[in-house]
């Protein structure tokens, strides 16, 4: 059964403090949907549970295993990462991008059964018209369920996703979320995904961590957690949650809690007054000089 365990974990970058005294167990399987605001921590946090960032305090274990003291060869035979955007643009071929997630299990070699798994992954991700394409000669949505199926390729006891939904289109997005979570049911794994959509998130994961100001605001389902007051809690945004065939669902009334005021972008305002500070840095950025 494979398991997540976070102790009194802290971590950062440089002298920046990302999470201090986290405190986390992911015990069974199941789609987990990590949200918050941005730059709250949610990659960093699958970053020190894949070793790309050890924690500076506490405890990072899979598997009953300290992350700390495995090597990255067999974390990877036991957690995938998706990233939320590839920046790879090298000329090889779909099918061959894929194959790249059994390096963990097979090394340099390639056998007949790594070749079904990959052929099987880009089927159920719908581009098995893609294999023979170049990588680099994709849209960001192709890339993005390419990774997934690299990811899916790489047979893990534990998969993150980071935004996996992203550059994907409403039909996707529906798409990918449900088999996210019917992979987790039928292999009995762990998938780990951030997202940034509470609506998606709420219809599709069996549980949900909301993050803020690098603590845990909330654990538990999608009624506990998806709520007005953690909402405005978290991200400062009035909303309303209703339930809509059994899951909450969030409008979001963002005329009346987001304070965008427009003087920073137009040279006055509605009322004719003058035109502020920042409208006038803007003019000299944009080459437009004040008429004295």
């Amino acid at each position: 059964m494979p398991e997540i365990l976070i102790e009194n974990m802290a971590t950062g970058y440089g002298n920046v403090r990302i999470w201090q005294g986290v405190n986390l167990s992911i015990t069974e399987p199941g789609l987990v949907g990590i949200l918050g605001p941005n730059g709250v921590g949610k990659s960093t946090l699958m970053y020190t549970i894949n070793k790309i960032l050890p924690p500076t305090e506490g405890r990072v274990s899979i598997n009953g295993m300290d992350v700390t003291e495995l090597d990255y060869k067999d974390i990877a035979k036991i957690v995938a990462y998706v990233p939320q955007a590839s920046n790879e643009t090298f000329a090889m071929t779909v099918l061959d991008t894929v194959m790249m997630g059994r390096y963990p299990v097979s090394g340099f070699t390639t056998s007949e059964d790594d070749v079904r798994i990959a052929t099987r992954c880009l089927k159920v991700m719908g581009i098995t018209d893609l294999a023979m394409r170049n990588f680099n000669e994709l849209s960001a949505g192709q890339h993005q369920k390419v990774m997934i199926a690299r990811g899916l390729a790489q047979e893990p006891q534990i998969l993150m996703l980071d935004e996996p939904t992203s550059n994907l289109d409403i039909y996707h997005q529906i798409y990918v979320m449900k088999l996210l979570r019917d992979i987790a049911k039928t292999n009995g794994i762990i998938v780990l995904v951030i997202c940034h959509d509470l609506n998606v998130a709420s219809k599709f994961c069996d549980r949900l961590i909301l993050l803020s100001k690098g603590k845990v605001a909330s654990d538990g389902t999608s009624s506990e957690v998806i709520t007005a007051a953690n909402i405005k809690n978290v991200y400062d945004v009035n909303a309303e949650v209703q339930m809509v065939d059994g899951r909450p669902y969030v409008v979001y009334h963002s005329d009346e809690s987001v304070d965008a005021d427009t003087t920073l972008v137009f040279s006055r305002s509605k009322d004719g007054s003058e035109e502020s500070q920042a409208a006038k840095g803007l003019g000299s950025i944009f080459g437009k000089k004040k008429q004295d």
